[in-house]
């Protein structure tokens, strides 16, 4: 696990010599990168910064409870007039796209916890060992002695809760709990965080899932238990894409499975295929990912593909 404090004195100087910073979440936000953006967000506005959080898809609406960070379409915005520009979480699944746009003058600073990134920056603050960007933001704040508020403190709480499956996953380690702590004595509440991100679903949310786990077909030969969700399912529940992040979870939890694959259409023409295994299991999800051009952690990983979901005698195939 590596020791950022060189390149967390750098960011220091970079934000005090910074006017205006731009801020990238990664396409269809998630409480990490969301917590990470927002925590982030917090601090630079106390500091008198102009600030702004870019990102290709809208604010998830399961999440406002946490607080209003409104997000803005990259290409609303006059990219070159940033000073530095922060990918948090999102190094290669949406910075990616304009980083090319980008001058030589603006700071890039990539914070990301994500394997297999290709991308430099001024300042790379990348690491796969933590459980999440928040809890490198976390670090972040820690090691350069800024106060943290009961805002911050929430939104990287959410970012950690999320990232480590309500520290279930095999991510979390003693230090994550004794982050988790501390955020709490900044007054973090992690009971209301919970139910936000994992227990507060609306009805169409439970129709999804039922609708998944209905079609849930496990493969006896190589333990995978995969679903499909097509868009006519979130039509037809009257749900959101939003609504599919826990069902590779729940998948992932069934005794007889090894490993949970997950494919949803998030529109017309791509599948996201999602993966997720249990330490037990000794099955590395990001080995398949690789293989269709995806990444992601050993137990879980992700990639997307061209196409449609259709449903067959043998399970589910993508044309």
């Amino acid at each position: 696990m590596k020791n950022f404090r060189k390149e967390f004195h750098t960011l220091r100087y970079v934000i005090e010599g910074s006017k205006r910073i731009l801020l990238v979440a990664h396409k269809r936000p998630d409480a990490d990168t969301v917590g990470a953006n927002a925590a982030m967000h917090e601090y630079l506005v106390s500091l008198g910064k102009e600030v702004d959080i870019a990102c290709y898809d809208a604010f998830p609406e399961s999440l406002r409870d946490l607080g209003m960070k409104e997000f803005v379409h990259p290409e609303k915005l006059a990219l070159t007039k940033y000073d530095a520009v922060f990918a948090l979480d999102s190094v290669d699944r949406g910075f990616h796209l304009f980083a090319p746009s980008l001058t030589k003058n603006q700071v890039t600073v990539l914070l990301d916890h994500h394997p297999d990134i290709a991308l430099s920056g001024d300042i790379v603050i990348i690491d796969p060992s933590y459980s999440s960007t928040s809890e490198l933001v976390y670090l972040y704040f820690s090691q350069e002695g800024i106060q943290i508020s009961k805002k911050m403190a929430s939104y990287l709480l959410a970012g950690i809760l999320f990232d480590t499956g309500g520290f279930q996953h095999s991510n979390v380690s003693p230090r994550v709990m004794e982050i988790a702590s501390a955020l709490m004595k900044h007054g973090a509440p992690l009971a209301k965080i919970s139910q936000i991100i994992f227990t507060n679903k609306d009805i169409a949310a439970l129709r999804l899932w039922g609708r998944a786990l209905e079609k849930a077909r496990l493969h006896q030969k190589n333990g995978m238990l995969v679903t499909a969700i097509t868009q006519e399912d979130i039509r037809l529940c009257n749900a959101s894409p939003e609504d599919i992040y826990q069902v590779t979870s729940i998948l992932s939890a069934v005794p007889d499975a090894k490993f949970a694959l997950v494919l949803s259409e998030r529109d017309e023409t791509t599948v996201r295929a999602s993966l997720r295994s249990m330490e037990h299991h000794g099955v590395d999800v990001s080995a398949i990912a690789h293989t269709f051009g995806g990444g992601g952690h050993r137990l879980a990983s992700g990639f997307e593909i061209p196409g449609k979901i259709v449903e067959t005698l043998d399970g589910f195939a993508v044309v």
